[in-house]
């Protein structure tokens, strides 16, 4: 192979999913993020969805390879099966051997094992990837399953990943039910021009092109053109340029070699191919109504710049989501009291604990002098630009934030730190919580009102 003219010490463009090979776009990272949010709150489904090549599959094999030890993982990836066949894979996943069991056994040792899971301080997560091949009666299964609950929490935490046609699938009436347990929706679209040359330099560079320029800058253009941005079809492409460039004893890839490369695969421009991207242009966040329905949030009495949606932050504690909100331009306040934007009434809550700024590009999160502080990453902060995906514990309560911006910087204020996207297990200390019956003490701060 070519590994030795290019000095690589493994293949770069690969089709086999490798964690290690992941390049965390703006999108990817959001998925990411979106999956990660189900180990922090245990209400409600996550559905990825993304086109064939897209990278989900590299995405939840990194996401399950940072999960902590306490959560015990099923991963059914075969979902042309019945709802019986269903629930034995899944119990074969836990180690059982069901394959006598009738439906109710079948049932009644799942609900067991899941209380007991609980019981011992576990976690538990169902992934279901190729979900749009689930039939209807399987997807029922599946909500039933997810309300298994002790009297305080949810104990099965479930994702959902697929084709675009699994929306349609959920969408449809005869799935109200389980289309109202989804708490998050998330389209992996293809990667941008500009995504695509990184994306093609970082797998060069894991492969251990040690910063060498093997591509020639002019063919991430040609490359971008022909395969759409999807990540499959880039392997496929640069893998074959690769071998063209090593048959003619090169060790640089040229506009040449991709040509050459188009040709032999027989393709055309991807915007003229048959199958065009289609879905969400990103994440959309469902919240609900007092019926567990999805309703919009905008406000058709509000005024125009109101209507600018530029972030959403999701409120949990123990698990339980309890309120969702929109974040405009402008301050947006935390607190106990009735007068904040986001009243959190516990007594781990100062009476104006903090506020999210929020500008066109950027929204900072600040700390009002409040007595228990604000956490992100398990370390307190009193400023900070806050990243999509951003985990804030304030007492005994998690804000999850997610930007909404098309275009998405994820720089960070605080030098030196890293802007991956955050693991969600991380909290704040114990230690760090001080009981507070008033603190009248705080300085008196204006008070924006926003619709919830």
């Amino acid at each position: 192979m070519y590994l030795e003219l290019f000095k690589l010490t493994e293949l770069p463009f690969r089709l086999t999913p490798d964690p290690a090979f992941l390049y965390l776009s703006k999108h990817h990272a959001r998925a990411k993020a979106y999956m990660e949010s189900t180990i922090w709150f245990t209400d409600g489904f996550v559905v990825i969805t993304g086109e064939i090549g897209s990278g989900k599959t590299t995405l939840i094999e990194t996401f399950l390879k940072e999960l902590e030890r306490d959560v015990v993982v099923a991963q059914i990836n075969q979902t042309q099966v019945s709802a019986i066949e269903f629930l034995q894979t899944l119990l074969v996943q836990f180690g059982f051997q069901p394959f006598r069991m009738k439906k109710a056994e079948l049932l009644a040792t799942l609900n067991e094992f899941l209380i007991e899971q609980y019981s011992n301080g576990r976690r538990v997560l169902l992934i279901v990837d190729e979900a749009q091949n689930l039939s209807n009666k399987v997807l029922e299964e599946i909500r039933l399953l997810s309300g298994v609950e002790t009297t305080k929490e949810k104990v099965l935490r479930i994702i959902l990943a697929g084709q675009p046609e699994l929306n349609d699938k959920l969408n449809s009436s005869s799935l109200i039910q389980l289309a109202q347990r989804i708490r998050l929706r998330f389209h992996l679209t293809a990667l941008s021009k500009s995504d695509t040359a990184a994306y093609i330099q970082h797998r060069l560079e894991v492969a251990g092109s040690q910063g060498r320029q093997i591509f020639e800058p002019d063919t991430f253009s040609m490359v971008y053109r022909y395969t759409g941005g999807i990540p499959r079809l880039v392997n496929t492409l640069c893998d074959t340029a690769m071998m063209a460039a090593y048959a003619q004893d090169r060790d640089v890839v040229t506009v040449d070699d991709v040509r050459a490369a188009v040709e032999e695969l027989q393709w055309v421009e991807y915007a003229e191919r048959s199958v065009k991207l289609t879905g969400f242009s990103g994440g959309h966040f469902a919240p609900r109504g007092s019926n567990g329905a999805h309703t919009s949030t905008d406000d058709d009495e509000a005024p125009a710049e109101r209507r600018i949606v530029l972030g959403r932050v999701l409120v949990g504690v123990n698990g339980q989501t309890i309120a969702e909100r929109e974040l405009s331009p402008g301050r947006f306040i935390i607190g106990r009291t009735p007068d904040n934007d986001l009243q959190i009434d516990s007594k781990f809550i100062s009476r104006h604990h903090a506020q999210i700024i929020t500008s066109l590009h950027t929204s900072v999160l600040e700390d009002l002098n409040s007595t228990n502080g604000v956490y992100v990453r398990g370390k307190r902060v009193r400023r900070r630009m806050l990243n999509d995906g951003d985990v804030v514990q304030i007492g005994q309560h998690e804000i999850m934030y997610f930007d909404e911006r098309m275009a998405r910087t994820r720089a960070s204020m605080n030098e030196g730190e890293d802007d991956a996207v955050p693991m969600l297990q991380e909290s704040m200390p114990e230690r760090h919580i001080a009981t507070i019956a008033d603190d009248e003490e705080l300085e008196p701060v204006e008070k924006i009102r926003q619709s919830p």
